[in-house]
């Protein structure tokens, strides 16, 4: 009986390791209309011919607020080709998450800036947290339609619905203030599949 059972267990997690990969690749698609967040955006300009000192530097930089950091990055744009190729939201989030993020960690620093692999080095970014954790619990329309200050965001984070979600303060008030930027999306705009359920909490 052992025997039977194991077995079906395994063929369950084959047959669901099958089916998940098509699933994913539709459901990049369907997110597409959510703005990107700085770690998509870092990546690109970093990708698109920055000279390894300025990104280096970049990396290792410190300003104490993203207004500060949207000037460092308005300066480095004669440097940094990609930076020019930013609209202005998509700078101020970039700035935004460089704000919580950087200076890297010096362990985190990759040893070879040309070959190194983004997606695992860079910290999560606002938009990488909400497509985790908030479909947790329910359709992503109930959070990127709205429109809140950022108080409202970390409210919602530490009732007791949310409390229990496993991130950090500061991965909360980058969420919180990634969705400030970037939510508020029409409901037009979001892909009719996504639009059952509402927009509220």
């Amino acid at each position: 009986m052992r025997v039977i059972v194991a077995i079906a267990c395994l063929a369950a997690v084959m047959f669901g390791a099958w089916a998940v990969a098509p699933v994913t690749a539709e459901t990049e698609d369907v997110f597409a209309f959510i703005p990107s967040g700085g770690k998509t955006l870092l990546t690109q300009v970093i990708e698109d011919g920055a000279p390894v000192d300025q990104v280096t530097a970049l990396l290792a930089g410190k300003h104490a607020s993203r207004d500060e950091w949207l000037d460092d990055l308005k300066a480095r744009s004669a440097s940094m080709p990609g930076l020019k190729k930013l609209e202005e939201h998509e700078l101020l989030t970039l700035a935004d998450y460089l704000s919580f993020n950087m200076p890297l960690p010096a362990d985190k620093m990759p040893a070879d800036i040309a070959a190194a692999d983004w997606e695992k080095v860079l910290p999560r970014d606002g938009r990488d947290l909400a497509l985790t954790y908030c479909q947790s619990c329910h359709i992503i329309t109930v959070v990127i339609t709205q429109d809140r200050p950022a108080e409202h965001w970390l409210g919602t984070m530490n009732k007791p619905s949310h409390v229990e979600i496993k991130t950090t303060q500061a991965e909360r008030e980058a969420l919180a203030s990634y969705l400030v930027l970037n939510a508020g999306i029409p409901i037009d705009l979001v892909p009719e599949e996504l639009r059952a359920g509402g927009a509220s909490y």
